[in-house]
């Protein structure tokens, strides 16, 4: 449980030096681009060299003009047009969300282990009439099947049908135990595109309120508002895939321990039955 907690915390420091880092990358990038064109402007006379030099800004700052910078200089780009202020909620669904993903993937890759091997172990040494041999080896193997073992073992001196309730009510919190953090995920799924949907809105308000400014419609004026509403959109659907694909390895885990608890304990009290035959 102390090492439990201790994975929990150090996942969601690094979630927060993550989401803390990209927004300063983010808002030092989007301060810079800002500042440069409007000193450019304000030092251009006519609006036809201002809006040359502003386009040549762009251009140079686009990766793919340059003809370098890969994917990540086109994403940090594209996710400072989307507005980074906006953006950055999107951003923290995404390392949130990745953050509980991690913890839950930790928690599950430790818990599994060779599940026929340990039942084995303690059919042979409730063979050899060794009981607390048995509980010591479930106690020092880690995971839900060892757990759901020993168990069983302290409730040997019972019937079978005792024993199997028992199994099936600590199967329960096992269960539910592997399946914490997953709701937070799923929460994270649905709020990204959710805020890709709320950044569309936005971004269409923002065009209709400088259509209404300019009293004209403009292709110029309409195209950033519809620009910064597709972007958003975008990253958030992208953000929710992202969350989607390790939610489902998530539950395949789940379910393939599930089957391993299942499994182990109908070995245990085959194993259990033979003990108390022995001993009959």
């Amino acid at each position: 449980m102390y090492q439990r907690n201790i994975r929990r915390k150090w996942t969601i420091v690094l979630a927060v030096f993550a989401f803390t880092f990209v927004m300063q990358q983010a808002f030092a990038q989007h301060t810079t681009h800002n500042d440069s064109v409007a000193t450019t402007v304000s030092d251009t006379i006519d609006n036809d060299s201002a809006m040359a030099v502003i386009d040549a800004d762009l251009n140079a700052m686009d990766p793919t003009a340059q003809g370098g910078g890969g994917l990540h200089k086109m994403l940090k780009q594209k996710f400072i047009e989307g507005s980074a202020g906006f953006m950055s909620l999107v951003a923290l669904a995404l390392i949130a969300g990745l953050a509980f993903c991690i913890e839950r993937i930790l928690y599950l890759t430790l818990s599994e282990i060779n599940a026929k091997k340990l039942l084995k172990d303690i059919d042979e040494r409730l063979t050899a009439n060794d009981v607390e041999g048995a509980k010591t080896l479930c106690r020092e193997t880690r995971g839900p099947v060892a757990s759901i073992c020993y168990q069983g073992l302290l409730h040997q001196k019972e019937t079978l049908d005792q024993i199997d309730r028992q199994l099936t009510n600590y199967g329960s919190v096992q269960i539910s135990n592997m399946e914490k953090g997953c709701s937070w995920i799923k929460f994270f799924i649905a709020a990204a595109p959710s805020l890709g949907f709320l950044g569309t809105v936005i971004g269409m308000v923002i065009a209709f309120d400088r259509i209404q400014t300019a009293g004209d419609i403009s292709p110029t004026i309409v195209a950033e508002g519809m620009k910064v509403a597709l972007i958003t959109t975008i990253f958030g659907i992208i953000v929710a895939l992202i969350l989607q694909f390790f939610y489902n390895y998530i539950l395949s885990k789940i379910e393939h321990l599930t089957s391993q608890m299942e499994e182990s304990a109908i070995s245990l009290i085959d194993a259990l039955s033979k003990y108390k035959q022995q001993h009959d």
